[in-house]
């Protein structure tokens, strides 16, 4: 998948939310293709992802059919995808999914599996306590955990 995918993806669900065919909040990626794409190339199908409710480029590039993404959104569930068949759980919960990537890491390392997991959040998420204690835990335990902070300077339901 090439930026250009991402981009014509989010335009087109931008251009539904607008018509008012998407009852449901959504929130757009948007300003940092390369750089999400550069960090998936080093992801694998085995890998496992947890992002907060801006997730529809880390469930393009984990391989999530654009179609089926697409529906779901516009059924409302863009701020809570799952797709636990790909590795990828999204949450609406400002930290939501942190203890549950960190929970995830400590066992991939308990069971001593070649898996690794990539949580992605937002600036503001980053600046909370949970996340802070995660990769607190996280670095003192030589989790197979990685923090990926993204900042857009997009909102919910805003350009």
């Amino acid at each position: 998948m090439i930026a250009k995918d991402l981009i014509d993806f989010e335009k087109d669900i931008a251009d539904i939310f607008n018509e008012a065919k998407i009852k449901a909040p959504i929130h757009l990626h948007g300003n940092n293709e390369d750089q999400l794409i550069k960090i998936f190339a080093n992801i694998h199908n085995e890998d496992w992802i947890f992002s907060s409710w801006r997730s529809h480029y880390h469930c393009l590039l984990k391989n999530v059919p654009p179609e089926r993404l697409k529906k779901d959104i516009i059924k409302g569930k863009s701020m809570t995808l799952l797709y636990p068949e790909y590795k990828i759980y999204t949450s609406a919960i400002v930290g939501g999914v942190i203890p549950i990537a960190l929970g995830t890491a400590l066992s991939l390392k308990k069971d001593k599996r070649d898996e690794r997991v990539f949580l992605f959040m937002g600036g503001m998420t980053a600046e909370t306590g949970a996340a802070h204690e995660a990769h607190k835990y996280a670095a003192s335990h030589d989790l197979p955990l990685t923090f990926v902070v993204e900042i857009n300077h997009k909102s919910v339901c805003t350009d």
